[in-house]
């Protein structure tokens, strides 16, 4: 079993993920465009309100090193309770099983911490290994979004996920 935790990013993060997204560029390239340097992790800590966006940094326990960087984002309440997944991995981390447990964990962490009902992740089509990782997990599909999301200037489609905080088995 892969042993990962899931944290707030912090600024004492900072060095350590820009480091792991600049190795990370072509395992993430086309599907998604994260932080590559300090002003892009300024933005995007700034941008991690705690109360409508959520940014958690995944790593292995024993170890310590980053596995990803996952994205509780557009948190609504009331009686909607419900937030949007974004995630990514490391390059020295693929294959391992260890995003799987990170997507667990934050699923764990929404749906206990935040106590949310609802979290909806959008995936492109032709990312083959994010669709298995959210199924393997236990989204459901929804539906198709054509032309969903601007990512490098393209709009790209996204299958449309969920998973109900009833339907999570933790």
């Amino acid at each position: 079993m892969n042993e990962i935790s899931v944290k707030r990013v912090e600024q004492c993060d900072r060095a350590e993920l820009v480091a792991a997204n600049r190795a990370s560029r072509e395992l993430h390239h086309p599907w998604v465009r994260p932080f590559d340097d300090m002003e892009g992790f300024a933005s995007y800590l700034a941008s991690m309100d705690g109360e409508r966006n959520v940014g958690l940094v995944a790593r292995k326990k024993d170890e310590g090193s980053v596995v990803g960087v996952l994205t509780l984002s557009q948190i609504a309440r009331g009686g909607f309770q419900s937030a949007y997944l974004g995630f990514y991995g490391t390059i020295n981390q693929v294959g391992r099983g260890h995003m799987t447990a990170a997507v667990r964990a934050t699923l764990d962490y929404a749906f206990g911490v935040l106590d949310l009902h609802r979290v909806e992740a959008n995936v492109q089509p032709a990312n083959l290994r994010s669709l298995a990782l959210i199924k393997r997990v236990g989204f459901r599909k929804e539906g198709l979004s054509p032309k969903y999301l601007s990512i490098g200037g393209q709009w790209c489609d996204h299958e449309r996920w969920a998973i109900l905080s009833d339907e999570w088995d933790g």
